[in-house]
């Protein structure tokens, strides 16, 4: 008669690990320990590269009227913070409170999942730094192309809007105007450099969100609130403020190129690409090689 296996049961099934034989916590307790214990980066990485994989398939359409939306919802962070900024005296504490309006457009955009060029730094370059091929980059290249280029078409007709006359009170549309003279009235350099730190907090704010459960909208307040603080240079926001400079006459068209979109572009680029992108799956490229490739991108034959 063959002798049972010592790690079997009479019925021939693997007994419990010694782990879970040792456990003091019952079957219940257990897993409401693995319920609140934090996700491991590359869990984060994967749920963030996967969202990166589905974003490059879609559809042009469909990512040109998500980018459009995208624009347009952002017109929200500069109404937001000159409605609240109108409201407070001409104080050095000012900033701290209308920057909550800064917000706004934000939680709009990110909250109702519509495609913003600078969280995309972030999820869209993770494919192309697993695969590291040239489809993969020309799908980021183009992906990147129509959602920025919607982005601003957004921008620019948000801001035609709040260029209107009379539709807003003084002290508000006084508020719009300072405000979008500040954003287009930058240095190359200085602007270029805050773009960069813009550019890496929202890419930052993409990796928190998978692990932050039900905080997900305090944790883009608290991000873009010091974005706003900062008045950190941010392509898409920025630009509803500097094309309604130039459709108000305080800045020349050149001034919206020269002074705001090209430093814009290049630092926020740098931000979420190079600092958040990089830094975040550099320290897990060996762990993801040895795993082999992901099933989505190379799926197996059935």
């Amino acid at each position: 008669m063959p002798q049972r296996n010592p790690a079997q049961s009479s019925k021939g099934e693997p007994a419990q690990s010694q782990r879970d034989t040792e456990s003091p916590l019952e079957e219940a307790e257990r897993d409401q320990a693995v319920e609140h214990s934090s996700i491991r980066a590359i869990v984060i990485h994967e749920v963030l590269r996967e969202e990166g994989e589905a974003e490059l398939k879609r559809r042009p359409a469909a990512l040109a009227w998500s980018g459009l939306a995208a624009g347009m919802s952002m017109g929200f962070s500069l109404l937001g913070l000159a409605l609240v900024h109108s409201g407070l005296p001409d104080a050095p504490w000012a900033r701290l409170v209308d920057s909550f309006g800064y917000t706004l457009g934000f939680l709009v955009t990110i909250l109702g999942r519509q495609a913003l060029f600078t969280e995309s730094t972030l999820t869209a370059v993770l494919p192309v730094l697993v695969r590291r091929d040239a489809a993969s980059l020309r799908a980021t290249l183009r992906f990147w192309a129509i959602v920025l280029s919607c982005n601003l078409l957004g921008t620019f007709l948000v801001a035609g809007l709040l260029s209107v006359g009379g539709v807003f009170p003084d002290a508000v549309r006084a508020s719009l105007l300072t405000t979008a003279h500040e954003a287009i009235s930058g240095a190359f350099w200085p602007t270029l450099i805050k773009a960069v730190f813009a550019g890496w907090l929202i890419a930052v704010m993409v990796w928190l969100l998978p692990s932050a459960g039900t905080a997900k909208m305090f944790v883009i307040i608290v991000v873009t609130y010091i974005v706003g603080i900062g008045r950190f240079s941010h392509i898409i926001a920025g630009s509803v403020e500097s094309a309604l400079a130039v459709f108000t006459g305080e800045a020349p068209v050149g001034a919206y190129f020269v002074g705001f979109l090209v430093p814009t572009l290049i630092g926020n680029t740098i931000g979420g690409v190079a600092m958040a992108a990089l830094l975040n799956h550099a320290p897990l490229a060996n762990e993801l090689e040895g795993r082999g490739p992901p099933d989505l991108m190379h799926p197996r034959k059935s």
